[in-house]
């Protein structure tokens, strides 16, 4: 007993002397702190990390998934210190790095006179595919107001690389650099453009396995095109990041006080940003002193977007964009992921009843996560909860596919 007491004081004198200074001198202080650890890694144990919620009516699609995308059943451990959906998703752009990609830039003509910016990542040093034309094919489509120079469309490409397929990036009308020929840009709800560039690429490579992702409008824009196209497309699968289900909520949600601040105001700038560029092309169809004076992204769609592709309402044009709608249609395999805690795409707007009804449709719903937030491990700045689904699900679909190609 006497070793004992003469171990604790011994270990008391050298806490004492490591922190002298102020509350920690203490040892009340250093039992709080110590009190506060354990508290918070017990709740964080218990509430924030979770497995995700998969959702899917067809039990081979779920069986393939556990056996060749099992991220999609594990524990999902989002960083310790902001695991809250609004600061997920306002850190991750500053946090993950940018890895390095050399793009070869393609400009196609479309039918209406106008022209679409695609960056290609062609891989030819990809040792698994040296054969060019057989090299599987991942089409990206970046979120609003997006390009090809976003991180995380960088990292899903260098995900991509290792695996050794090729990816084309579709920069929509007007964003990335090239000039608007004609007064038109892009919509969540008009899929022509992404029927060009699907058909376009395809050509190039039809003996390519060729499947297709997408991230928020992105996303929103390939499942409007999988509802309208059924199981007559070229794509094999396709994957689906942080889409908004439900234009009219999602507008909604971020219309709110505090949201309007962080994300609505300075979304609704970076539209207006990308189109004053183009302000004289753009002059001859709309009054664009309105467009710049629009305070949200509401007020935007409404004197822009709805207008520049003839929707009579606003509403009809959200009706319209909104891929829950088009869920039920859609003929290839897809995986989506969406975190709850998401505020352009609030949880109760998500449609998992609909996505029950479609054997073709597996939703992967986690507690935590944000807008392309789902940051993992003490400093995220490598690789993402979705890079590491991303990764998975396209080398299943390329690799071994055909187990789900016979559903």
């Amino acid at each position: 007993a006497m070793d004992w007491q003469v171990l604790t004081r011994e270990l008391s004198l050298y806490l004492e002397s490591q922190v002298r200074v102020g509350f920690f001198g203490s040892g009340v202080g250093l039992s709080l702190v110590l009190g506060f650890g354990v508290a918070y890694a017990c709740y964080y144990l218990n509430s924030i990390a979770k497995k995700p919620r998969l959702v899917a009516s067809n039990d081979r699609f779920c069986r393939f998934l556990e056996e060749y995308c099992p991220v999609v059943t594990e524990t999902y451990y989002p960083t310790i210190w902001c695991w809250e959906g609004r600061v997920q998703t306002l850190l991750r752009p500053f946090i993950t790095s940018r890895p390095q990609v050399q793009y070869r830039n393609e400009l196609i003509k479309t039918a209406d006179g106008g022209q679409i910016s695609l960056d290609w990542f062609d891989n030819n040093d990809s040792s698994y595919y040296p054969d060019a034309s057989t090299r599987p094919t991942v089409l990206l489509l970046p979120g609003l107001t997006g390009t090809s120079k976003e991180s995380y469309i960088l990292h899903m490409i260098h995900q991509s690389e290792t695996l050794g397929y090729r990816c084309v990036v579709f920069n929509n009308r007007g964003i990335a650099g090239e000039e608007l020929l004609t007064p038109r840009t892009y919509c969540a709800a008009n899929t022509e453009d992404l029927e060009a560039v699907i058909h376009h690429v395809h050509s190039l490579h039809p003996s390519a396995p060729f499947m297709a992702a997408g991230v928020s409008m992105g996303g929103m824009l390939l499942l409007n095109y999988l509802g309208k196209t059924g199981r007559d497309t070229p794509l094999m699968a396709a994957a689906i990041f942080s889409a908004g289900w439900n234009v009219f909520e999602s507008v909604e949600s971020l219309e709110k006080p505090l949201n309007w601040l962080l994300f609505n105001y300075y979304l609704t700038t970076c539209l207006q940003s990308s189109i004053s560029r183009h302000r004289q092309m753009l002059e001859k169809l709309f009054d664009m002193d309105l467009v710049m004076k629009a305070r949200t992204v509401r007020e935007f769609d409404k004197q822009f977007t709805s207008v520049m592709f003839g929707y009579r309402s606003i509403d009809d044009y959200y009706e319209d964009a909104s891929p829950c709608r088009k869920l039920k249609s859609v003929g290839i395999p897809v995986l989506c992921l969406n975190s709850v805690d998401d505020v352009f795409s609030p949880a109760h707007a998500i449609p998992v009843e609909t996505a029950k009804q479609n054997a073709n449709v597996a939703l992967v719903l986690t507690s935590c996560g944000g807008h392309i937030g789902f940051l993992e491990g003490i400093w995220p700045r490598k690789c993402t909860y979705m890079d590491r689904v991303f990764k998975q699900f396209v080398q299943a679909v390329f690799e071994h596919g055909n187990k789900i190609f016979s559903m």
